[in-house]
């Protein structure tokens, strides 16, 4: 019987005899050190030593007698039954070979440590732990920071009894596992000093999602638990996957999270204080260390495919060593919500019907929308007062609260980010969730009724209410197949990786203005004139821009992480982003606006589009956009991302564009940059042959199209019944403009509103030959089928 094991000693294969934590350990510490991926050293308890401690302190009855008749709806009963069994257990004493065999192989592990008493993380690892099928995410106890040989071995006593915590009982019967089939090992591995640094999550796939080309990364200064825990919203990062693997540099999101807390060492303690204001605006790794880190994950994910026979993504948490700077990977499990869906691809898009008063938002968990009675509970103690169906309100979770999670209808958190526990169980549970929310308060008040939606974007939102919601099941592998392209229309860059998943044929429409209002919210002058701002607006950018260093930096980062989320979630599809076409009212409400906005009686027909990329009094904002575009393309290796220009009057103001993009790295054929212009305007049409010669294609901008071909403000309530893209002028300009681009040899696509909204104008462009169409993501079914149906017709 061997009752301890190294890690060097066990891999994959010996979860029955090591559990999984351990187990994965084992296999990476011995397949994977030679490929960089750093692991500290440790050993294992066995199951045989588990069991024998049973058995020498008589505890195999007194386990079975205490839970024989257990009600599984009787939380207090659980609670009472398994509290006596942890008492017995700590009861007992650890057999004296068993203490014998660790202490020889702590002071083994102190000597490789160079020293006399290295300190260690003794942690539980179950033998039916870190499966595919469940995560038992935090069911067991975790000990830091242990000292010496008598410290060890009761922190060993301890995981064996956190076996029978509540939670974890009840945990396993919800996952099917009978007790006696499971064991306790505990792992005893050298501490990574991060409580002097930072540590965190790394997912190999998006955690709402589910798509799988991207890396996620979570990081908040100090010990990892307040990330698993969810106790802290951490920073957060994106990595895509296969640009990486080509030697680009793709991190497409970097979001800084406040990081409230840091847990941490004092006076031989582990103590959560407040984060220092100063460490809260700095985040907590550098990106070449989520790079390096993204490595790792990838050659981790890598191998347990291999090894598993199947795509295994992975659930990996790390640490940073603060007296060596070394980062390390503390533990790796295989990723259980996403990993389990079966290969029948049916999406589920659920709309709210209409909308209604914004009581709380946070971070969105899932994508779906759930109503229910707000049951404010603060203590699992009184996990009794939830009904089945009610939305659960509270500051954070952790595993003590597995058993009521199940009845929640949705789950509403004050702390806690996309990788906290809270945000796991939800997933795993199928139900909403909004966290990090901040203190609620008075937002939400037990027993009111609420809508908790998560359909909207990466903002969760608590609406006033039950709101009427449709759910609409699309079987993606029954839609027809079309010989025209059917594309997106994308404004949140934060649903990119939800849309990618659907059977487009990529993105024909990503408005530019979208992404700065959702990315920068500062007016690009502000960025490029600091110096002609009024002190107070100056002091608001400053604080925008804080760590930065060069203002226009904050612009050109944040929109490049914007386009490249969705340059990334596409990869290799085209997506086209749409320079930016606000209008003067509208650049005027960015921070800083207007102080450079004219004032315009009708800024539709102004200063818009193409007409100011060119202009002195505009053109070094311009400028930034080109700069954020060459770093998704350069930079980040995304050479799928093409570009459009937005209201061109003229074949002359084109080539002006041409030139400025030019001069600022953008020429057109470079690296195969494809640059389309947007046909809105009735020039567009009866010149079209001109800007045919000038540009790779044209993009339909059916609203503007309609709205200048039949002199109709699309804004006006007294004339909008005479706004109607199916108006025969309207689709004989279509018509003019497919016939010139297929002269012209250029592509041709339609971007409006029209094709998702009228099925039978989009059969109407099949018709005329259009090469694609582009729509919102809630209209791609019912438009592929139409077109499939027009297409037939058409044969």
């Amino acid at each position: 019987m061997e009752l301890i094991k190294w890690f060097d000693e066990v891999g994959i294969d010996d979860v029955d005899q090591v559990g999984g934590k351990n187990a994965s350990l084992g296999e990476m510490y011995q397949e994977l050190r030679d490929v960089g991926v750093r692991v500290p050293n440790g050993f294992a308890t066995t199951a045989d030593a588990y069991r024998q401690f049973l058995e020498v302190n008589s505890l195999e009855g007194v386990i079975a007698d205490t839970l024989a008749g257990w009600d599984v709806d009787d939380v207090d009963d659980l609670a009472h039954r398994a509290r006596s069994i942890r008492e017995a257990i700590l009861a007992g004493s650890l057999q004296a070979e068993l203490c014998d065999a660790v202490s020889l192989a702590y002071r083994s592990l102190s000597k490789e440590a160079g020293s006399p008493g290295v300190h260690v993380a003794v942690r539980s690892s179950a033998t039916a732990e870190d499966l595919p099928e469940a995560s038992f995410a935090g069911q067991q106890e975790t000990y830091l920071m242990v000292h010496g040989e008598a410290e060890v071995c009761d922190s060993i006593r301890r995981c064996f009894a956190s076996l029978y915590t509540a939670r974890a009982v009840s945990y396993r019967q919800h996952m099917g596992i009978i007790d006696d089939d499971i064991a306790l090992s505990a792992c005893i591995q050298r501490m990574v000093r991060s409580d002097l640094a930072s540590s965190g999550v790394i997912f190999t796939l998006d955690t709402d999602s589910g798509f799988r080309d991207v890396v996620y990364l979570t990081s908040a200064w100090g010990l990892g638990e307040n990330v698993v825990q969810g106790k802290v919203i951490p920073d957060a990062f994106y990595v895509h996957k296969g640009r990486l693997r080509d030697g680009f540099q793709p991190l497409v999101g970097r979001t800084l999270g406040p990081k409230a807390l840091h847990m941490g060492y004092q006076d031989n303690r582990i103590v959560n204080a407040p984060t220092a204001p100063e460490l809260r605006d700095e985040f907590s790794i550098e990106d070449t260390e989520v790079l390096d880190l993204a490595r790792w994950a990838i050659i981790i994910e890598h191998h347990y495919t291999a090894r598993r026979g199947q795509p295994t993504p992975m659930d990996i948490e790390w640490a940073k060593d603060g007296e060596t700077g070394e980062l390390f990977i503390v533990q790796a499990r295989p990723e259980t919500v996403h990993s389990r869906r079966t290969e029948t691809r049916v999406n589920k898009i659920h709309h709210l019907r209409e909308s209604g008063n914004a009581l709380v938002t946070g971070l969105a968990v899932g994508d779906r929308i759930a109503t229910g009675t707000v049951r404010r509970i603060d203590d699992p103690k009184d996990m009794a007062r939830l009904i089945p169906g009610d939305v659960l309100v509270t500051e954070t979770t952790n595993p003590d609260w597995e058993p009521i999670l199940k009845k929640a209808s949705a789950l509403v958190t004050e702390r806690g980010g996309r990788t906290s526990h809270a945000a796991i169980v939800a997933r795993e549970l199928g139900i909403p969730a909004i966290v990090g929310t901040g203190d609620i308060g008075n937002g939400l008040r037990d027993g009111d009724e609420v809508t908790v939606s998560c359909a909207e974007g990466e903002t969760g939102i608590v609406y006033q209410g039950v709101l009427p919601f449709d759910v609409e099941e699309i079987d993606l592998d029954q839609l027809p197949a079309t010989a025209t392209a059917i594309m997106l229309n994308v404004g949140d860059p934060s649903l990119g990786f939800k849309h990618a998943l659907l059977p487009s044929s990529g993105i024909g429409l990503a408005r530019m203005e979208f992404i700065f209002a959702s990315h920068v919210g500062v007016h690009p002058l502000a960025l490029t004139r600091p110096e002609t701002l009024s002190p107070a607006v100056r002091s608001r950018v400053d604080e925008r821009t804080k760590g930065y260093g060069e203002p226009t930096e904050y612009f050109v980062d944040r929109v490049a992480q914007g386009v490249g989320t969705l340059a990334a979630a596409f990869w290799p599809r085209p997506v086209i982003v749409r320079f930016s076409d606000f209008k003067t009212n509208e650049y005027a409400n960015l921070l800083g606006g207007t102080e450079f906005e004219p004032s315009e009686p009708n800024p539709m027909l102004g200063w818009r589009g193409a007409s100011r990329y060119y202009d002195p009094n505009y053109r070094d904002g311009f400028n930034l956009e080109v700069q954020a575009i060459r770093r998704v393309r350069e930079d980040f290796g995304f050479t799928n991302l093409k570009v459009m220009i937005p209201f061109c009057r003229t074949p002359e103001e084109g080539k002006l564009v041409l030139e400025v993009l030019a001069e600022g790295g953008l020429e057109r054929g470079r690296d195969d940059l494809e640059i389309y212009v947007m046909a809105e305007i009735p020039s567009n049409v009866f010149r079209a042959d001109e800007f045919a010669q000038l540009f790779d294609g044209f993009s339909i901008g059916s609203n503007d199209l309609t709205q200048l071909t039949l002199g109709v403000d699309r804004d006006s309530e007294s004339v909008i019944h005479l706004f109607d893209e199916r108006d025969i002028a309207v689709k004989k300009a279509c018509a003019m403009l497919i016939a010139a681009a297929k002269v012209g040899h250029c592509r041709i696509g339609i971007c409006g509103q029209a094709p998702s909204d009228y099925p039978d104008f989009a059969a109407f462009l099949v018709e005329q030959g259009i090469d694609s169409i582009s729509v919102t993501p809630d209209a791609l079914a019912r438009t592929i089928r139409a077109v499939a149906d027009a297409e037939h017709l058409t044969l």
